[in-house]
């Protein structure tokens, strides 16, 4: 009796061994239908479903932030950004942080200023305006002369670049929304070695 004629047995299979192995070729025989779709199936049981993989995800980012800002607030340099690395702006940071500046207190006076301004109160306003900002630009004037003298005794060899700019934005930040978080207390004394 002959084989049918689309069905392959094993002595077929037996008398060719070059047919499976062919030159330039996978290396394996075509794997059968039902064999693939069993092997997705274990391929598919072994992943996490989209929603418990994001869930996971979303855990691991909380954490990875929540370490990053505690950084940050305690002035850890490899969590703070480039811009606020290295020693001449920590000691930018606590030269600012150990005074009282006048630009600190811009944005509450900003909020009775426009509160004067909604109550027809407009020259009090006005005046009260123009003396902040001339005492903020004195001030602020005078502070950023004594810290280039200050930073050009302590760091004779580094370079100064960018730093009238950083002393600036961090005077005129309230002390407690000012990042990195201040290490120093006001009027506490410098260390001489940064």
């Amino acid at each position: 009796m002959r084989p049918p004629l689309f069905r392959r047995t094993d002595k077929t299979a037996d008398q060719h061994p070059e047919a499976e192995l062919k030159e330039g070729g996978k290396g394996r025989p075509t794997p059968s239908r039902k064999e693939a779709e069993a092997a997705a199936r274990e391929r598919a049981r072994g992943v996490m479903d989209k929603k418990a993989a994001s869930k996971l995800l979303n855990e691991r980012r909380a954490v990875s932030n929540a370490q990053r800002r505690a950084g940050i607030k305690s002035g850890d340099e490899k969590f703070l950004m480039p811009r606020d690395q290295g020693s001449v702006r920590r000691f930018i940071r606590d030269y600012i942080d150990s005074r009282i500046c006048v630009g600190e207190f811009v944005l509450p006076l900003l909020i009775v200023i426009m509160v004067l301004q909604y109550s027809k109160q407009a020259a009090l306003s006005g005046g009260l305006m123009s003396a902040m900002i001339l005492v903020v630009a004195v001030d602020t004037i005078w502070m950023n002369f004594r810290l280039k003298r200050e930073l050009k005794r302590r760091f004779p060899d580094e370079s100064l670049r960018g730093t009238t700019l950083y002393s600036f934005m961090r005077v005129l930040q309230t002390r407690f929304l000012r990042l990195p978080k201040p290490q120093v207390k006001v009027g506490q004394k410098l260390p001489d070695r940064y």
